[in-house]
C-alpha cells in the first residue's frame, strides 16, 4: 500500500495564483507526490464519483482513497493515455483559435478551505472574451470517443459541468473555458460560467462537503445510495482486499442476508431464462421445418444465418507449439461466490 497523507492534514500553502486559489505543488511535481497531495482534500476529477456520474467509480471509492486505503492507480487506459498525450497540443490549438497564451499551472487549494482542491490544465492570464482587460481563466482539456459525442452537443456533460464548476468554485473565477476533441477530428470549445449555475454550484458544495466533513476525515464510510453501478463496487472490494483471508460472523438479520436471497434469485431466474431461451429456439426450428427462412403476412420474420468464430486448441497448440502456447496463453484467475448446496436450497426456498 502507497503511504499517503492522513486524511483531514493540509499541506503547506503557496502564494496565490487565482483569486481563491493558493498553488500547493507545481505542475512539474512528480507523479506519486501529486498523487498523495491530492488525499488531502477533493478535487475537481473526484467530484464525478462523488456525485455517482462516473459510472467507474462512486463516493465509497472517494473515501477510501482519501483515507489512503487503495493503491494509487500506476497505469492509464488506452483512453487515459492518449488524452494525457493530446493535452498539450489540444490546449495550444485551443490557444491558437482564441489569440491568447496558455500556460500549465498545477495543483491548486482553496486558500479558505484547502480541502478544496483542483488541478487546473491550463491557466490564461489573458482572457479572449474580453480583451479590453487582463483577466484571469482557465482551460479545460478533454478527449472523447465519437460514441458519446451526443452528449455534447449541448455543451459539456455532467460529469464534466460538475469538474469544472468544482474549478471554478475552487479558484474563484467567473468561467472557465472547456475543449474537448471529439474521435480525434470533431473539436468542439464551450464556456462555463458561474452565474449560470448558481445553484448546481451550491449543490455540489454541499454534498462533496458532506463526503469530506461528515465521512473522510473522521473515517466513516458513507452508506450505499443504491445508485452505485454494481460492476464498480464490485471493483472496488477487490482491490480493497487482494488477499483474502480468515472467517467472518454474520449477523441474522445483516444485509448479506438479504444478498444472498436476491443472489440466489438472480441465478435460477438467469438459468431459467436461458432454458426457455432454448426452447423457443427449438420451436422456431420446428416451424421453419427443412427451410431456411420464414415470412409473416409477406415480410421477412426470421431465418437462420451461419455464423462461426475462432476456438484454438488449447491442448494441440500446448503439444505442438510449447513455446506459442507458453507466450500467448495466460491462465486467469478470478473470484467467485461460491454458496453450498444448503445454503443455496435454503434461501430458494
Amino acid at each position: 500500500m502507497t503511504t499517503t497523507v492522513q486524511a483531514g492534514a493540509q499541506a503547506p500553502a503557496a502564494g496565490p495564483v487565482t483569486p481563491t486559489g493558493r498553488l500547493i505543488l507545481p505542475h512539474t511535481a512528480p507523479r506519486d507526490v501529486w498523487l498523495d497531495a491530492r488525499r488531502q482534500g477533493i478535487g475537481s476529477s473526484d467530484l464525478p464519483a462523488v456525485m455517482n456520474l462516473s459510472g467507474f467509480k462512486t463516493p465509497l471509492h472517494v473515501f477510501h482513497d482519501k483515507r489512503g486505503r487503495l493503491p494509487h492507480d500506476e497505469e492509464f487506459s488506452e483512453a487515459a493515455h492518449f488524452g494525457n498525450i493530446l493535452e498539450e497540443p489540444l490546449a495550444r490549438d485551443w490557444a491558437r483559435r482564441n489569440r491568447t497564451v496558455v500556460e500549465p499551472i498545477g495543483l491548486i487549494a482553496n486558500a479558505d478551505e484547502p480541502w478544496q482542491m483542483c488541478t487546473l490544465d491550463r491557466l490564461c492570464t489573458e482572457c479572449p472574451l474580453d480583451r479590453s482587460v487582463r483577466s484571469l481563466c482557465a482551460l479545460e482539456v478533454k478527449t472523447r470517443n465519437a460514441f458519446v459525442a451526443k452528449l455534447w452537443n449541448q455543451g459539456p456533460p455532467d460529469d464534466v459541468l460538475a469538474q469544472v464548476l468544482w474549478q471554478i468554485l475552487v479558484t474563484g473565477l467567473d468561467h472557465i473555458h472547456v475543449v474537448c476533441l471529439i474521435g480525434g477530428q470533431d473539436y468542439r470549445q464551450y464556456t462555463v460560467r458561474r452565474d449560470e449555475h448558481v445553484k448546481l454550484v451550491a449543490y455540489l458544495h454541499a454534498e462533496a462537503s458532506r463526503l469530506w466533513h461528515d465521512h473522510i476525515v473522521p473515517g466513516r464510510a458513507p452508506a450505499l445510495s443504491g445508485e452505485e453501478p454494481p460492476d464498480a463496487l464490485i471493483e472496488l472490494y477487490d482491490r480493497l482486499h487482494p488477499d483474502r483471508q480468515g472467517v467472518v460472523v454474520l449477523d441474522r438479520d445483516g444485509d448479506a442476508h438479504d444478498a444472498m436471497t436476491e443472489y440466489v434469485e438472480a441465478v435460477a431466474m438467469e438459468r431459467a431464462a436461458e432454458r426457455r431461451k432454448k426452447a423457443a429456439k427449438a420451436k422456431l426450428l420446428a416451424a421453419l421445418g427443412g427451410a431456411q427462412a420464414a415470412t409473416f403476412q409477406d415480410k421477412p420474420f426470421f431465418s437462420i444465418e451461419q455464423s462461426s468464430r475462432k476456438t484454438p486448441d488449447l491442448e494441440r497448440l500446448a503439444e505442438e507449439f510449447p513455446e506459442a502456447y507458453r507466450a500467448c496463453v495466460e491462465d486467469k484467475s478470478f473470484d467467485r461466490i461460491a454458496i453450498p448446496q444448503f445454503v443455496r436450497k435454503e434461501f430458494a426456498a
